[in-house]
């Protein structure tokens, strides 16, 4: 797990040094007073009011709603300097980064959906990412987390829309879609006060692994389908647009090339590292208008007018007026619904706040699962896409904030030790060395846990919806998103477990090295472990390329039980299984669901 998604955006070699109290060295600050965060958190406030009665109630009765309060409880303390932590450099850049990587694959996503049903553009995508943003960053728990429109929701949404449409009278989609965002946030509700997101416990890297493998692919996929619909218009439009995929694809994967050489000075390589993507969008983008290029008339994106919902209706979805019987029909898509979140935003959190990443503040699945019920509410309202948590992107935020530093020899020889959080790191010395063959040694220290980064890159999509904005928005060519959702795809598996177990299948075992874990894993047991989890990845594109697409996160949710029921039963050894697999996050992560298997 510690080499997942590090592809996508190189860490940032940035020296740590000593600053007075307060200057943002995330390395000298004590937390505020807490219950240590290597212990459960035990809330004895309920069981005590209630003392005279809890020998009457149900177990499950007396539990309601604890698991939101433990969450607010850990993390209210933290609130006031979640703000303050952000004066770092590392949020500017983090902003940035994943400003562009959340909004426009958001964008191009809903493509399909805006084309097909008519009933969403650009605004509601971009409405949906900043009220998704806000929420998660001024009152969730998990601020980290990026939420957003993701491919699977616009894929739930447009079948949704195929359905409906095949039936004699069908009713108004945005009405009825409203119900199922309605059933889905009630569900939420429940799922958060009754402590289902414990459940998570059993989710491992068999899973995350799978779900992450499938979601690079269906960047690859987009991608493809963007560049095949040129075709339809133009083919000059669609080599233009092959050329610009190919340019973007390529400079992205040079500038971050460059980032991990020994070239340039340290300060050019982090250059590289932070907006070597966005720069590559953006010199792609203005290619498009350069010379004979320009004579293409390359497709660009459809915008609308600044803050105009689609086909100029109205920001408000009066859906209780949907006859009833519509009503009763749409909460069995609320429940597939739910299901699509529970896995896909959780795991979008547990990755964000993986093992690799030195964490100090608490989790709180349980509240900000409760806060996605809200959103989703606020989504069928309001008529827009539901946003949930996102991958790649919650971890490639998490990753471009992470504080790199130099081990002191002193402290190695001592042993001395600070701690970060539940993390013990070796103590920083106060200036990094200027010779930069040392970068090697460049450890990961701390990550600039804070909300501003979240806020600022969806406040940046509201600054979209305004006319100047969406004007530059238009002159983005398609094929340029195309470039953008090959580059995330094929980065996001450079990283997967699935596609680093392949490849040490490839690879020359005499140059592999002697202290490589999957050393002691037969090889029959290894490929029968990658075969599962390809067969599982296999079964969950394959649904989602048919008019089943409906019940696709079913079968991603079924990837829980196999790994826990069935895999155990095949013939590992449980020291093979522990170096195949394992927990997704850390202890200190898992605490707000119980802990981890």
């Amino acid at each position: 797990m510690e080499s997942l998604y590090k592809a996508v955006t190189p860490r940032a070699r940035t020296t740590v040094t000593t600053l007075s109290p307060g200057s943002g060295d995330l390395s000298e600050r004590d937390p505020p007073r807490l219950p240590s965060t290597g212990t459960s958190l035990t809330l004895k406030t309920v069981p005590n009011r209630s003392s005279r009665y809890s020998g009457f109630l149900p177990h499950f009765i007396r539990k309601l709603g604890t698991g939101i309060l433990q969450d607010v409880r850990a993390r209210a303390p933290w609130y006031s300097r979640d703000w303050t932590d952000a004066w770092n450099y590392r949020v500017v850049p983090a902003t940035t980064l994943t400003f562009f990587a959340n909004v426009l694959p958001g964008i191009a996503f809903s493509l399909d959906l805006i084309e097909t049903t008519q009933q969403y553009g650009v605004a509601e995508v971009l409405m949906s990412s900043f009220m998704a943003a806000f929420v998660f960053s001024v009152f969730g728990a998990q601020p980290l987390t990026i939420a957003g429109v993701t491919g699977p929701i616009t894929v739930f949404n447009k079948t949704i829309y195929d359905i409906i449409q095949k039936q004699p009278n069908p009713p108004d989609y945005l009405w009825f879609i409203g119900w199922v965002y309605l059933w889905a946030a009630v569900i939420h509700w429940i799922s958060a006060a009754f402590n289902w997101c414990n459940f998570l416990k059993y989710v491992t890297l068999f899973s995350c692994d799978t779900f992450g493998f499938y979601v690079s692919w269906v960047y690859l996929q987009y991608g493809v389908q963007v560049i095949t619909r040129q075709f339809s218009n133009n083919s000059d439009d669609a080599f233009v647009a092959i050329i610009l995929a190919l340019l973007m694809l390529v400079t992205s994967f040079l500038f971050q090339a460059l980032s991990n050489t020994d070239y340039f000075h340290r300060i050019v390589r982090v250059f590289f590292a932070d907006y070597g993507m966005p720069i590559s969008l953006i010199a792609t983008s203005g290619m498009a208008y350069w010379g004979r290029l320009g004579t293409a008339h390359p497709t660009t994106l459809p915008v609308g007018g600044a803050f105009q919902a689609a086909n100029g209706g109205a920001w408000f979805v009066r859906f209780w007026e949907l006859d009833g019987k519509w009503v009763g029909i749409a909460l069995p898509f609320g429940i597939v619904l739910w299901v699509l979140f529970f896995f896909d935003h959780n795991v979008s959190s547990l990755i964000a706040q993986g093992s690799q990443f030195p964490l100090r503040k608490p989790p709180g699945f349980h509240y900000d699962f409760f806060l996605l019920g809200i959103t989703t509410f606020i989504a069928g309202l309001i008529g827009v896409p539901a946003p949930n948590g996102l991958i790649p992107q919650a971890p490639i935020h998490t990753n471009s904030l992470v504080v790199m530093g130099y081990p002191s020899k002193k402290s190695d020889e001592e042993g001395q030790t600070q701690t970060l959080g539940n993390r013990s790191i070796i103590r920083l010395e106060e200036q990094g060395p200027k010779n930069d063959a040392r970068d090697s040694s460049l450890v990961p220290v701390a990550v600039v846990e804070q909300r501003v980064s979240n806020l600022a890159q969806g406040a940046l999509c509201l600054v979209l919806l305004t006319g100047p904005f969406l004007h530059l928005l238009h002159l983005i060519p398609r094929g340029v998103l195309a470039g953008l959702f090959w580059y995330m795809g094929a980065a996001a598996l450079q990283g997967n477990g699935i596609t680093l177990k392949l490849l040490y299948l490839l690879r020359d075992k005499s140059l592999t090295p002697c202290d490589e874990p999957l050393r002691k894993v037969r090889k029959s047991r290894l490929i029968l472990f990658v075969a599962v989890q390809l067969i599982g990845f296999g079964a969950t594109f394959a649904i989602t390329q048919t008019i089943a697409a409906i019940g696709f996160p079913v079968v991603i949710l079924l990837h829980v039980p196999l790994r826990t029921l069935v895999i155990p039963r095949l013939p590992f050894t449980p020291e093979e299984l522990a170096i195949l697999d394992g927990p997704t996050a850390s202890p200190f992560t898992m605490e707000s669901v119980g802990g981890s298997l």
